[in-house]
């Protein structure tokens, strides 16, 4: 092999650096946009993906000294924007981005802004429920701050002729789509103030895309109506569209239709209620003549009550019955006081110390017979005792058992001899019989 053939062979790693260093010297930053998948997040607190598009996908690397500016959470499936340098990784030799910034794409970027501004509002107390004004029940006036073409209005203007026919309405024609329309919604929002023809404002357009909608989402359209002294209902979109302005607004209408509900009484409704009300008023009426006609009656009868000669008899015939209960009371009270007599008398008879000594005197004697009786049978009781303890004492005594044929033998110093080992041939011993003692001597002895 030649000199020049030995220059040009390289190692795998000398490769990979060398390609490394070329992508990432000659492409540098590139932007480009595409969907996450395969997100990573290890506790190293780097990610890793693949981003990716109909037909490729690449893999990336973000380290966390770059993720941690991203103002929001990535998740597989988001369509991001992504500003990243072109690299190899060595060891694998794999082709992949390192990605430096990251932010949402077309609508994520725009769903960031709002959920961005929907804290931050909401942390000033925007969105307070405390805050919010309740609609009049009887606008005199009615204010629409919406475009002069667009289908809201229509809507708005055919149910306001349906419900309320004669209710006053200004129109204050603005653009509800394009960099124009917040700076114009607001300025119809101060004018409606300045002028204070109404007393309800509806602010809102039909629906459309986020993008189109986005001027409702603007912070000084959401402070506008903040700041409005007229009660504002907000009608953006469809049901589900929900912007800032439904949010900050006094009440959030699902369409501009039911907004025009909302702030209008229906005239037919209040006719019904007027007849209603004329109905109750001719029942409380008749309610209140039948009252008065039943009171007069009731007035009359006690004006017959309090005729002078009426009342008369009425005092004399309670005279009487006073009398007879005065009667009645002393009679009850001198029969109470004659019993009261006799039960004292019967009390002091009872009490009499004649009485009393000779009870005393029958308690005495009852009382002697009980002692004699009690002292006779304790003593039987002591001497019946007594003799059963001689007679156990008689049956335990060492001279009871002498006399009955017993002797107790004790060698010449005096010790109680009860075995025959204890003794020897020709040992002199003292018998104690029940009556006097011998003095014998040992001839043999026999142990068992």
């Amino acid at each position: 092999m030649s000199q020049s053939n030995q220059q040009q062979v390289f190692t795998v790693t000398r490769l990979n650096s060398a390609v490394r260093m070329i992508l990432e010297q000659d492409l540098g930053l590139v932007w480009l946009t595409g969907e996450l998948s395969n997100l990573a997040m290890p506790s190293s607190g780097h990610w890793y993906f693949s981003l990716k598009d109909i037909s490729a996908q690449v893999r990336c690397a973000m380290f966390k000294g770059n993720n941690r500016r991203v103002p929001f959470r990535p998740q597989d499936g988001m369509q991001v924007l992504v500003q990243a340098r072109v690299s190899l990784y060595e060891p694998r030799g794999e082709y992949q981005l390192i990605i430096e910034s990251m932010q949402p794409a077309g609508d994520g970027a725009l769903a960031l802004r709002f959920e961005e501004l929907k804290r931050r509002l909401a942390a000033e107390g925007l969105f307070d429920a405390a805050r919010k004004r309740p609609l009049p029940t009887n606008p005199k006036a009615v204010g629409i701050i919406t475009s002069a073409t667009g289908a809201a209005l229509h809507d708005i203007l055919t149910v306001l002729g349906r419900r309320a026919p004669s209710l006053p309405i200004f129109i204050y024609p603005t653009q509800v789509q394009g960099n124009m329309a917040s700076g114009q919604i607001v300025a119809a929002i101060e004018l409606a103030n300045r002028r204070a023809e109404v007393d309800v404002l509806i602010v809102g357009r039909g629906g459309g895309a986020l993008e189109d909608l986005w001027c409702f989402n603007e912070e000084r359209v959401a402070r506008a109506i903040h700041g409005s002294a007229i009660p504002v209902v907000s009608a953006v979109g469809h049901e589900v569209d929900i912007t800032i302005s439904d949010l900050v607004a006094d009440l959030r209408a699902p369409t501009p239709s039911a907004a025009a509900e909302l702030v209008a009484p229906d005239q037919s409704e209040r006719i019904n209620q007027l007849n209603r009300l004329t109905q109750r008023l001719s029942q409380a009426m008749a309610r209140q003549q039948t009252q008065q006609v039943h009171h007069f009656t009731l007035l009359a009868k006690r004006l017959e009550h309090q005729d002078p000669k009426r009342r008369l008899e009425q005092q004399s015939q309670r005279l009487d019955e006073l009398g007879n209960r005065l009667q009645q009371l002393l009679s009850q009270r001198l029969h109470q006081g004659e019993r009261r007599l006799n039960q004292l008398a019967q009390r002091l008879q009872s009490q009499s110390p004649e009485r009393r000594l000779a009870q005393g005197r029958r308690r005495h004697q009852l009382a002697e017979a009980r002692l004699h009786s009690l002292m006779s049978k304790r003593r039987e009781q002591a001497e019946h005792k007594l003799a059963m303890l001689s007679a156990r004492l008689d049956g335990v005594s060492p001279l009871a058992t002498l006399g009955r044929g017993y002797s107790i033998t004790r060698s010449q110093q005096g010790e109680v001899v009860s075995h025959a080992r204890q003794v020897s041939a020709g040992q002199s011993l003292v018998t104690t019989l029940a009556e006097g003692h011998l003095l014998v001597r040992v001839e043999e002895v026999h142990n068992r």
